[in-house]
């Protein structure tokens, strides 16, 4: 998978986390917080490593807000796809 198109699944998972906690009628820090997270966890100054890289939020960050939330993988996946 090349570099950009590895960037831009990223950005819109990350994005998705966005549109998600919106949809929630919260922020993604308040979704931080509901799943029992930091509620930094999901701020835009995390999302860079401090080399410059994007941060992939982890399976188990976006488990817990499904669980949080009583959403499916399915449901939520419809947020990285718009």
């Amino acid at each position: 998978m090349s570099n950009n198109v590895w960037s831009e699944a990223k950005q819109k998972k990350v994005k998705a986390i966005d549109s998600f906690a919106k949809a929630k009628g919260t922020t993604a820090s308040g979704l931080a917080r509901m799943s029992g997270l930091n509620p930094t966890t999901f701020n835009k100054s995390k999302r860079m490593t401090e080399y410059g890289q994007e941060r992939w939020p982890s399976t188990q960050s976006l488990s817990k807000i499904l669980n949080a939330t009583n959403t499916s993988f399915s449901e939520f996946a419809k947020y990285i796809q718009d």
